[in-house]
Protein backbone atom coordinates (compact mmCIF):
# COMPACT_ATOMS: atom_id res chain seq x y z
CA UNK A 1 0.00 0.00 0.00
CA UNK A 2 1.24 3.62 -0.84
CA UNK A 3 1.29 6.11 1.69
CA UNK A 4 1.95 9.76 1.71
CA UNK A 5 2.40 10.82 5.66
CA UNK A 6 6.25 11.15 5.03
CA UNK A 7 4.97 14.01 2.88
CA UNK A 8 2.74 15.62 5.22
CA UNK A 9 5.29 15.42 7.90
CA UNK A 10 8.36 16.57 5.66
CA UNK A 11 5.90 19.82 4.44
CA UNK A 12 5.65 20.55 8.44
CA UNK A 13 9.20 20.33 9.15
CA UNK A 14 10.13 22.24 5.98
CA UNK A 15 6.96 25.03 6.91
CA UNK A 16 5.65 24.18 3.15
CA UNK A 17 1.70 24.62 2.70
CA UNK A 18 -0.43 22.98 0.30
CA UNK A 19 -0.68 26.41 -1.17
CA UNK A 20 2.89 26.50 -1.58
CA UNK A 21 3.02 23.44 -3.36
CA UNK A 22 0.19 24.67 -6.19
CA UNK A 23 1.71 27.44 -6.44
CA UNK A 24 4.69 25.49 -7.49
CA UNK A 25 2.98 23.75 -9.88
CA UNK A 26 1.46 20.60 -7.96
CA UNK A 27 -2.31 20.95 -9.22
CA UNK A 28 -5.42 20.52 -6.66
CA UNK A 29 -6.30 17.65 -7.78
CA UNK A 30 -2.91 16.03 -7.47
CA UNK A 31 -3.05 17.34 -3.74
CA UNK A 32 -6.69 15.16 -3.61
CA UNK A 33 -4.71 11.85 -4.88
CA UNK A 34 -1.75 12.73 -2.24
CA UNK A 35 -3.78 12.76 0.62
CA UNK A 36 -6.08 9.33 -0.17
CA UNK A 37 -3.33 7.82 -0.71
CA UNK A 38 -4.01 7.06 -4.57
CA UNK A 39 -1.14 6.92 -7.39
CA UNK A 40 1.15 10.06 -8.70
CA UNK A 41 3.17 9.93 -11.44
CA UNK A 42 7.19 9.59 -11.09
CA UNK A 43 7.35 12.92 -12.46
CA UNK A 44 5.32 14.51 -9.79
CA UNK A 45 7.23 12.26 -6.77
CA UNK A 46 10.26 14.48 -8.81
CA UNK A 47 8.47 17.60 -8.59
CA UNK A 48 7.78 16.95 -4.95
CA UNK A 49 11.55 16.22 -4.05
CA UNK A 50 12.38 19.27 -5.95
CA UNK A 51 10.07 21.63 -3.98
CA UNK A 52 10.54 20.08 -0.86
CA UNK A 53 14.73 19.94 -1.58
CA UNK A 54 14.34 16.35 -0.44
CA UNK A 55 14.58 12.80 -0.97
CA UNK A 56 11.72 10.37 -2.22
CA UNK A 57 11.72 8.48 1.16
CA UNK A 58 10.88 11.65 3.05
CA UNK A 59 7.71 11.75 0.37
CA UNK A 60 6.13 8.64 -0.03
CA UNK A 61 6.07 5.03 1.94
CA UNK A 62 5.49 1.71 0.58
CA UNK A 63 3.64 -0.89 2.88
CA UNK A 64 2.97 -4.45 1.66
CA UNK A 65 -0.45 -5.28 2.08
CA UNK A 66 -0.71 -8.07 4.79
CA UNK A 67 -3.04 -10.85 4.35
Amino acid sequence: MIDYSPLWETMNKRGISQYQLINSGIDKHTLSQLRNNRNVTALTLEKLCIILDCKPNDVIDFKPDKE
